[in-house]
Formats: structure tokens, C-alpha cells, sequence
């Protein structure tokens, strides 16, 4: 099986490779990736040292995928993730559109040429934001919680929200660009006959990711707790009650070789992937946990709350487990672990990705 990773030298699909690899599964693996992010050529060096062919490219400019080899699968791990993209002043909204929806244009015209199956990572961030911020919370050790009500919106359970939760604007224009982008690949797949996997993906976090916020909270919090940078409770009256679930890559991954090994399967196309309920956690309880294994930081409260904000968002993964015998493997005490030992082993690592 010949797979190409877009995003190779990002986190997610660095980590990825670096599972298949210590699997010793009998892929070959092409990496894709445009350099861009501070960290990259740092994975560049691992994936030389794995065996993995690298090409210089941009998933935004068509004629990058003149020149690449036939393949059986493209794994799209190319994305910029973060939720205030467009509007941070670090990226322009046209730039997000680009990356997130041009981007997965160019790679299925690729594999509509190639015969090649396509599997996108997507995001729990298509969900609803007016949905999400309507819930009714409660607050209990130091965390937020979905209050069981009568009006409880379609698609919300006590397991978290799954696939049939409302993806009514507005969600971001990283959202969106997401959600467009899950439509465009199912059609391309029936219409010209290849097979379209998508994953929505919670937090993804494990050792080695930029820490950076919009890379991820837990590990960016980790990292700048240690390091003992200033942090900030924002939004929701700054008590850092917010809560998220986080999945490994290596439970990621698992899932993957499931997909590409049954490209036939009839299971729905559109599947929550995420560490669910048991592998969630608050920003304050994360703080308790940093306190206790890394030492003692300030964290301030900033009340005002930032667009796209939202108080607790768990994806139930059911489906997917119902539908490929999938279940995460990795608890977050072991992840956080991960994170903090890389954290103490790499103390200039937030310099580097910065």
C-alpha cells in the first residue's frame, strides 16, 4: 500500500508515520509538506531517518502534484487549526480558505486522477457554535458540564456530541472551511468512484506537538506551565472551567489502518475520532495536575470571553467504534505524561516552534 501523508511534517502527520513505522506495517509512506511551520524541518530529519521520501510542496498550488508518484491513499493531515484564523491578524481569511479548502480541492482532483482513496482529517470545530454556547452548564470540580435538560438539541448525550449535532453556521472560518471541505470529498468519491473516509478529530495531543495553543491546549499549556510563561483563564468569568477531550495520535492511527485496509467498508463516511468523555479535562483541573508534577505558576483570569469560545465540547466516537471495533487506548493521565516528560527532556522546545 503506497500512502501519501500531506502535513508529514506537521504533529499529526509525523505522528502518524512514527507509529507505522514502530508497528513495522508494510506501507510505503510519502510525505508532503510545505515547510512553513516553525518545528517542520525538525521532523523533516525524523521522517529522513525513518525511510520516508519528503516532497517540498503546497497542497494550495495545483501543479505541486503534477510530479508525484502514483498512490493508493492521501491521508490529509495539512490544515491551519486554528479556530481564530482569518481574523487573529496572523493569517488572512483568504489564506484560511486556501489552506483548508483549495488545499483538499487540489488533493482530490490528485486522487480522482489516481483511482487513490482519500481520507480527511476534519475537526470537532464543524459543529455549531450558537449550538454549543446555548448549552446550559454546570459547574463541578472545577469543570463544566452539560445540564441535563428536556431541550437537550439533537445530537447531544451524556457521552458528549456526535455526528448528528447541529453544523449550522456560524463555526469558525476554520469550521467552515472543514465542513465544506467533508462535502466536496464525499462527492468527489461517488461521482468518480473512489472511497472517502472523514474523521472528526478532537484535540490531538502527544509529545513532540509545537506547542502552540491553536496546535493544541494541553500540550501548549504543559509546555508553557513549565516553562513558567505567563497564562490566562479566558473568557466564561476566567475560572478556566472550559472543558475538552484530547486523543493520541497512536489511537489515531490505529484507526487509519483499519480504514485503508477496508476501503469497502460500508460503514458511515463521517465519524467523530476522539478520546470521548473518559479522556476529558478542564483548563483548572490541567492546572492541577501541571502544579502538581511540574511545580507551582500563576494562572490570571481574563473574564472577556473571544469569538468562537465555547464552554464544553466532548465528541462521543460510538459510531466509530460500532463501526470498526475502535476504541482509544491511551488514557490522558499517559498522554499528559507524554507531553510534560518530552516538556522536561526539550526545554528550549516552544523557542523552536515559536
Amino acid at each position: 500500500m503506497k500512502i501519501l501523508i500531506t502535513g508529514a511534517c506537521g504533529f499529526v502527520g509525523s505522528s502518524i508515520i512514527k507509529v507505522w513505522k514502530e508497528e513495522g506495517l508494510n506501507h510505503e509512506i510519502l510525505g508532503f509538506d510545505n515547510l512553513i511551520r516553525p518545528g517542520s524541518e525538525l521532523n523533516r530529519r525524523f521522517l529522513k531517518q525513518w525511510g520516508v521520501p519528503l516532497f517540498h510542496g503546497d497542497i494550495r498550488i495545483p501543479s505541486d502534484f503534477e510530479t508525484l508518484p502514483a498512490v493508493d491513499w492521501i491521508i490529509d493531515a495539512a490544515a491551519n487549526p486554528s479556530v481564530l484564523a482569518g481574523i487573529d491578524g496572523q493569517t488572512s481569511s483568504r489564506q484560511t480558505i486556501e489552506h483548508n479548502l483549495m488545499g483538499t480541492l487540489n488533493m482530490l482532483e490528485f486522487c480522482k486522477v489516481q483511482k487513490a482513496g482519500f481520507i480527511l482529517l476534519s475537526t470537532s470545530r464543524v459543529y455549531s457554535i450558537k449550538s454549543l454556547e446555548s448549552l446550559t452548564v454546570k459547574a463541578k470540580n472545577e469543570a463544566f458540564y452539560p445540564k441535563k435538560s428536556s431541550s437537550w438539541p439533537q445530537g447531544l448525550s451524556l457521552k458528549g456530541v456526535n455526528e448528528d449535532f447541529s453544523t449550522r453556521p456560524p463555526l469558525s472560518l476554520y469550521g467552515t472551511s472543514k465542513l465544506v471541505s467533508e462535502a466536496l470529498a464525499l462527492e468527489y468519491g461517488e461521482i468518480f468512484n473512489f472511497p472517502v473516509f472523514i474523521n472528526r478529530c478532537g484535540v490531538l495531543s502527544g509529545a513532540g506537538q509545537f506547542g502552540r495553543a491553536e496546535q493544541g491546549i494541553f500540550s501548549y499549556w504543559i509546555h508553557a506551565w513549565r516553562e513558567k510563561r505567563p497564562l490566562r483563564y479566558i473568557g466564561f468569568n476566567g475560572k478556566g472551567y472550559q472543558v475538552r477531550d484530547c486523543l493520541h495520535p497512536r489511537d489515531l492511527a490505529s484507526l487509519l489502518e483499519k480504514q485503508i485496509r477496508s476501503p469497502k467498508n460500508s460503514a458511515l463516511k463521517i465519524l467523530n475520532v476522539s478520546g470521548g468523555l473518559e479522556n476529558s479535562m478542564s483548563l483548572a483541573q490541567l492546572s492541577s495536575w501541571c502544579g502538581e508534577r511540574l511545580g507551582e505558576n500563576t494562572v490570571k483570569a481574563d473574564p472577556r470571553n473571544r469569538p468562537f469560545d465555547i464552554p464544553w465540547m466532548v465528541l462521543d466516537s460510538s459510531r466509530a467504534q460500532k463501526a470498526w471495533n475502535w476504541k482509544p487506548q491511551v488514557k490522558i493521565q499517559n498522554i499528559l505524561s507524554e507531553i510534560a516528560k518530552f516538556a522536561q527532556a526539550n526545554p528550549d522546545w516552544s523557542q523552536i516552534c515559536r
